[in-house]
């Protein structure tokens, strides 16, 4: 890893927002699943989290950009443990549905803790994931198709958050610990010496805080 790729990685992980993600629900399309994963990505969320229909995988298409690797996925077997864990941890679950006591989506605020629950393209969110909602939100339309595909209204509820994140200067400051930060500098950095130590459970060696290299010489460990 060079300065300058150190110097990018420090940039992200220190913009990425770990209190804003999406939870698919029951996604059946394998570029919706990895275009949503690229807006994760782009807006600097952390992890996406997601309940998968039995026998589908979760691939890696060209559609993703190569953001599975800088965005964690947290796979869940059902919507109500994903949303256990999820709320767990502080998180305000929103539905993007239409509803009578929908809001727009441009109105919610997102600079809180928060979760967006993305439906199936067939069937949209199923009842149980409705009851587990705090708020709903809605994309007004004004043409005669009254919905859109399910990862381009994921990205239009995403930048809007990061628009009111940004304005707000949550992008200005570090949100991950320590522990977290390092591990993740590593992973991303030296991904095949990550993958050497995970495979020797070892610790990662430290690096350093001003050159991204490493301080010692992970090879030498035999």
């Amino acid at each position: 890893m060079t300065p300058e790729r150190y110097q990018k990685l420090q940039h992200i992980l220190n913009s990425r927002q770990p209190d804003l993600t999406v939870l698919m629900e029951e996604l059946h399309k394998p570029r919706n699943f990895a275009a949503i994963l690229r807006s994760c990505d782009a807006v600097g969320a952390l992890e996406a989290h997601a309940v998968a229909p039995d026998g589908i995988p979760f691939h890696r298409p060209k559609a993703a950009a190569g953001s599975t690797r800088w965005v964690k996925i947290r796979r869940h077997n059902t919507i109500e443990d994903a949303v256990a864990k999820l709320k767990a941890r502080g998180m305000r679950i929103i539905a993007a549905h239409p509803s009578a006591h929908a809001i727009d989506f441009r109105a919610y605020d997102y600079t809180q803790p928060t979760a967006i629950i993305m439906g199936s393209e067939l069937d949209g969110l199923s009842d149980a994931a409705l009851k587990l909602t705090d708020d709903v939100v809605v994309i007004p339309m004004q043409g005669m198709v009254q919905s859109l595909n399910v990862s381009v209204s994921a990205a239009l509820i995403l930048f809007e958050a990061q628009r009111q994140r940004k304005d707000a200067g949550l992008y200005e400051q570090r949100h991950i610990d320590d522990a977290s930060y390092h591990r993740l500098m590593f992973e991303w950095g030296y991904p095949r010496l990550a993958h050497f130590y995970r495979q020797k459970n070892l610790p990662y060696p430290p690096i350093d805080e001003k050159t991204g290299y490493l301080i010692r010489d992970a090879m030498t460990i035999r």
